[in-house]
């Protein structure tokens, strides 16, 4: 059988690598390997994401489905003085994120296993960014989108990125029956950036 990025413990063959890209105008290097997603370089929708996504004020933020660290490091960089959360059921991608923690110098983060919300059982955070697993079905992602949204604090943020062909107008109508506000950020290259308050006068 397969395996995806999102098996909890990867049997193939690691096949470890590297590279180097700039994002939001800092330079970073990402240890990665096999049974990881976009193991060869940040994908079109991530950095997407990462160019828009808008950090000012932000004290609590969560990268939900972290990967080998992308987003969150990307955050703990901008946000020296914040305490990032990061998380993700795959064991290489921790393993993978924690090294890229410690590569590119950042202490400033706190990563964890686990699937979705499991590994903060009581936490809440002012914004929550996620590239979804949208390979595990459309069940699964909406049940991120519904535990995102009672997880947020009142004038939070929830950002995500999905390919248009992949369906992301049909989850821009999901999401609207559990967030308050959601609006299209950004559409580039077939990749569209949302993001989602649970207050209407947020973010």
């Amino acid at each position: 059988m397969s395996e995806h990025y999102y098996t909890a413990d990867p049997n193939s063959d690691f096949k470890p690598g590297s590279f180097t890209t700039r994002l939001r105008g800092r330079e970073f290097t990402f240890l990665t390997g096999a049974g990881v997603f976009s193991r060869q370089r940040v994908d079109p929708g991530t950095r997407l994401l990462l160019e828009n996504l808008v950090l000012s004020g932000v004290r609590a933020p969560l990268d939900l489905g972290c990967g080998y660290g992308v987003i969150g490091l990307v955050i703990a960089a901008e946000l020296p003085k914040v305490r990032v959360f990061m998380s993700d059921p795959n064991k290489r991608a921790i393993a993978l994120a924690t090294k890229n923690a410690a590569r590119n110098g950042l202490a400033n983060v706190c990563i964890k296993e686990g699937e979705g919300f499991v590994p903060w059982p009581s936490q809440t955070f002012d914004l929550i960014a996620c590239n979804p697993p949208l390979r595990t079905g459309k069940a699964t992602v909406l049940g991120l989108f519904c535990q995102a949204a009672a997880r947020l604090r009142p004038r939070g943020s929830f950002w995500t990125v999905i390919r248009t062909a992949q369906g992301a107008k049909s989850y821009f109508r999901e999401l609207e029956k559990v967030f308050a506000t959601v609006e299209l950020v950004a559409l580039k290259g077939g990749y569209r950036v949302l993001r989602a308050a649970v207050s209407p006068g947020g973010p």
